[in-house]
This record gives structure tokens, sequence and C-alpha cells, in this order.
């Protein structure tokens, strides 16, 4: 039975990986959609607070599942890889097409892999080092790209992509070291459940609800919302935390080189404009990520 199962793993790996490439690819023009309401912390927050509703029984009822000694991991979890981030790509949004950031968001690997050197002792091929190297020069070079195509000066809100994405790394190191034995849907209603009440407190002390009833479009945005925490975030993270069990670190996080063509796809249709220089830095990105992911598989 045991050598089944193993035997199915990688092409379950590998269905998930596609499945999730699709809904996070997707989740940038439905953070978009978001702000044509709502503020970016507010968005990040209704993400949040959507996921935690969805995913509260399976926290209440695996509460005692979890050691006490566990739960400050849990909180990092929970704060480092989904609040935090969460609120970094809606601010970068408001600067930067939804395209260009599903692009950036393909940087997790590259700092994955400097975690999992740095802290945990994974050791990095030279191959590797030369595909992080490339795919960082070729982020660096998309923030540097104007609204006309051309280079000009940098636009800073790329870096807050970038350090969404760093912060993504730790988490997916800190699940990898500390949870390889906790299941994914337990773990995703623990992260939420640290998260979720903090969220919903700051939804009430802003003018979150003012905004839902008197401004123009504000269910439809709200649905997007909705849309991105239940599926983008709470689902997502239940296949994704599935993933990370069955696969290395790098491996897992590899999915974010499929991410841009989606969220590319989905910004062309909303009429967002990419110019030759934006794709070239994609190609750039997405070849160090795949030579990095190569290497580690």
């Amino acid at each position: 039975m045991k050598k089944k199962i193993l035997r199915n793993e990688p092409l379950l790996a590998w269905i998930l990986i596609t499945i999730l490439s699709v809904i996070w690819g997707s989740s940038f023009v439905l953070i978009k959609k978001g702000l044509d309401v709502f503020s970016p912390a507010q968005v990040g927050a209704a993400r949040m607070a959507f996921a935690f509703l969805i995913m509260l029984p399976f926290a209440i009822t695996n509460l005692k599942k979890l050691p006490a000694r566990k739960w400050l991991i849990i909180i990092l979890v929970g704060l480092i890889g989904n609040l935090i981030p969460a609120y970094l790509f809606a601010l970068a949004e408001t600067e930067l097409k939804s395209s260009l950031t599903g692009i950036l968001n393909a940087l997790t690997p590259i700092f994955t892999l400097i975690i999992s050197v740095s802290f945990f002792r994974h050791k990095a091929s030279g191959l590797q080092i030369f595909g992080l190297l490339l795919a960082f020069s070729g982020s660096l070079g998309l923030s540097f790209i104007n609204d006309n195509g051309n280079l000009g000066n940098m636009n800073y809100y790329v870096w807050l992509v970038v350090i969404a994405t760093l912060l993504y790394a730790v988490s997916v190191n800190l699940i990898k070291s500390f949870f390889s034995g906790t299941g994914s849907v337990i773990l995703t209603s623990f992260a939420m459940f640290s998260i979720g009440p903090i969220s919903i407190a700051y939804l009430f002390s802003t003018d979150f609800f003012h905004r839902i009833s008197y401004s123009t479009g504000a269910f439809q945005s709200l649905l997007y919302i909705m849309i991105l925490g239940v599926i983008g975030t709470a689902f997502a993270l239940i296949l994704y935390n599935k993933l990370i069990k069955i696969s290395t670190t790098v491996f897992a996080s590899s999915v974010t080189y499929l991410i841009p063509f989606v969220a590319v796809i989905w910004g062309l249709i909303d009429g967002e404009n990419l110019f030759f220089l934006h794709y070239v830095g994609m190609i750039i990105v997405i070849a160090g990520i795949y030579i990095i992911s190569k290497e580690e598989r």
C-alpha cells in the first residue's frame, strides 16, 4: 500500500501545482477588483477574515491536536505566510499592474532556497545559485520599466512584492520543518484561526462596513474578495500545505513560475498593457526559477 502511494505522489504533486497555479494566478486580478472600493489593508484583512470563517469549524474541532509549544509557530505562519503578504500585495497593486505583480510573485522559490541554505542546512549547487542570480536580475529589471514600456526610474512598489515573497518563503520552511506530520486542512485552519480575529477586529475599526453600505460596486468588490479568501486562500492553502508535505520546499514553491502566465492572461483580459521588456523580464525570472527547481528535484 505504501509503495502504491509513493508511486502516485509525483503525479499528485504536479496536479496540485497545476490547480494552484490557476487559483493563485487569478488572485491578482481579484485583488485589483477589490481595490475598486476598499483600501489595501481592508482587502487584505477581509481576505483573511473570509478564509478564517470558512476554516473555523475545522480549527475548533481540532484545537486539542496542536501542542501548546507550537502555537507560536502557527501564529508566525499565519502572520508572515498569510496576513502581512495579503496586505503587501494589495498595497503593491495600487501602483503596479496585477499581471506584473503576478510575475514578481515568482520570486518565492529564490528566497525559499536562500532560507533553506541559511537556516535549514540545505546545500545549494552552483547551477541553483546561477538560477537565483538570473531570476533576481530579471525582477530587478522589471522594477525599472515604466508605464510606456521603457526603462526609467525604479518603481519601489515592486519591493513590497519582494518582501511578501520573502515572508512566503520563511513560512514554507517553517511548515516543512515543524508541521510535516500535521494534516493540511488542520494546519490551514490553525493558521487562519491565529489571524482571523485580528483581521475582523481591524475591519470593525475602519469604515469597511460603511463602504459596503454606501459605495457603488461595493458588493461586487466584496464578492471578489470573498472568492479570494475562500478559494484563493483557504482552499488553496489546504492544497499547498499538502504539496509541501509530499515534495520538497523548493519544488512546492516552484508553483510560482506557472502563476505569472495565468496572471498575465487575466491582466490582458482586464485591459492591462504589457510591453516587450515586461515579457523579457518575465522569461528571465521564470528561467531562473526553473533552473532552481529542476536542480532541487
